[in-house]
């Protein structure tokens, strides 16, 4: 499909404006290789501009009744929702996931604006009994200042309404850098947001190279908090920034999540919720499972369900009717794919389906990696140790249930883990037992608004979605009154 490439601007102060160079970052449809569109390539100098619109709208922001701020979230879901269809259609364009996906990704969005603008109004404190018959003890929350928030490019319109609903409601203002992949739909979303009549300010965008604004974001004094959701490496680096300022983090990052089938598991219902988690988004999801342990009484089975509804996939570009699978966002991506297989049948893994670059007819220029099922899986493949992130299912044979909790928790990751039994006893057990942030028994879907999403371990730090993700943006203080 052909689609003229438009060029966006970045938002700073409540104003459209381009990068000070005239410098631009174009954006590529992973499923074709036309240009979509493109975007400013800010850096410092946009970057503390956006901070200081931000420094000087808060006062007023945060001295907003949350019954107001939550009116204009609010009002950003209902703008969200009147816009869904060409909103979900340009992030097809740009990220490369199925349409159908990409509505569910819009409605997500809007669902989390929506219950912050709700949550706004239940910001509590505390009294406490005081030590003295004249004191009295008061506990307060109140937003933490400037927030800085760094987007990834596999979710790109939930990510932002998920961290910037939650700083908005918490009475913060906010620096939103969304990733150069795609920037497109973050765009979008803020001109649907300059809608509402927000004040100018309140909500800033600034797109261009992300290691020059994270840099200035990082060293200004003025961004109190930073909320990150990318790669345990940037993670790693971004904890090491922020000790000189003791700046808080809150940070999303990589997952390796094991999906554990015990031995007296419903096959079909495992392997359809399987299939839904692993392959959506063509693999590319922080909490998506990794790699799949199955009992050894089920496993032939289970590999042979797996299989037949793998193979029947139906992969192309995401704005075509049917299409389930689209590409892998870039052609590093995609080689990072192939070469995690390459070594797993190198060590003696087996294609089951799957297993190569699609690269003939239409999808000849786009990034597209087949759908896959490896089977004979060990424990020294890279597959099980490393994350994917792509379309490619590893399944591991066991046969002592012990053990398997054991191994799946002896990683440095812990965002999130799936199993499935019939069994309420084993299910409470696993579930306390697994060292991850998130478990999901029976099923393989956790992203909800009012639900804490987040990890332990090198998968990172604090938590996004609920009143727990509201807090991420909140200081607590005490008062002590002496009367």
């Amino acid at each position: 499909m052909m689609r003229t490439a438009v060029h966006y601007r970045m938002w700073i102060g409540g104003q459209w404006m381009d990068s000070e160079t005239g410098e631009t970052i174009t954006v590529i449809n992973p499923a074709n290789g036309e240009l979509v569109g493109s975007v400013p390539k800010g850096g410092r100098t946009e970057t503390e501009q956006a901070v200081r619109a931000a420094e000087q709208a808060f006062p007023v922001w945060s001295g907003l009744t949350a019954a107001d701020r939550g009116s204009y979230l609010k009002k950003w879901a209902e703008e969200i929702r009147r816009e869904r269809e060409p909103l979900a259609r340009l992030l097809t364009f740009e990220q490369g996931k199925p349409l159908s996906e990409a509505l569910e990704e819009v409605d997500a969005a809007a669902d989390f604006s929506e219950w912050y603008g709700e949550e706004a109004k239940r910001v509590t404190g505390e009294i406490l009994a005081g030590s003295k018959p004249k004191q009295r003890i008061l506990v307060i929350r109140q937003p933490v200042g400037v927030a800085a928030l760094i987007t990834p490019w596999n979710y790109p319109a939930t990510m932002v309404t998920r961290k910037m609903a939650a700083a908005l409601a918490a009475g913060c203002t906010v620096v939103l850098k969304p990733a150069s992949q795609t920037p497109l739909t973050a765009v979008f979303l803020m001109q649907l947001l300059e809608k509402t009549g927000l004040p100018p300010g309140v909500a800033n965008l600034v797109t261009g190279a992300a290691s020059e604004i994270g840099r200035a974001l990082m060293e200004n004094r003025s961004v109190r908090k930073i909320s990150f959701t990318g790669s345990t490496e940037v993670g790693k680096q971004l904890i090491q920034s922020s000790a000189g300022q003791v700046k808080r983090l809150s940070l999303e990052l990589g997952g390796n999540a094991p999906l554990i089938v015990f031995s007296d598991a419903e096959v079909d219902r495992a392997v359809k919720a399987a299939v839904g988690n692993k392959f959506e988004n063509c693999g590319q999801m922080c909490n998506g499972i990794n790699v799949i342990y199955v009992h050894e009484r089920l496993v032939e089975e289970f590999l042979q369900q797996l299989t037949e509804r793998v193979r029947s996939l139906r992969v192309g570009f995401g704005w075509e009717p049917g299409t389930q699978i689209g590409p892998v966002i870039d052609e590093a991506g995609r080689e990072k794919v192939a070469e995690l297989v390459r070594d797993a049948v190198m060590r003696g893994a087996r294609v089951l389906t799957g297993g190569r670059l699609l690269t003939d007819g239409q999808l000849a220029n786009g990034t597209f990696y087949a759908p896959t099922v490896l089977s004979d899986v060990t424990y020294d493949m890279r597959v099980t140790q490393e994350e994917i992130f792509g379309p490619v299912a590893p399944v591991v044979s066991f046969s002592d249930e012990e053990e398997i909790l054991k191994r799946v928790n002896d990683t440095p990751y812990g965002l999130a883990a799936y199993f499935f039994t019939r069994d309420i006893q084993k299910a409470f057990m696993a579930a306390e037992r697994l060292e991850f942030g998130m478990v999901a028994v029976n099923g393989t879907s956790l992203s909800v608004p009012q639900a804490p999403f987040g990890g332990i371990k090198e998968s990172g730090q604090g938590r996004e979605g609920g009143h727990y993700g509201m807090e991420e943006f909140l200081n607590i203080k005490y008062i002590s009154m002496n009367l």
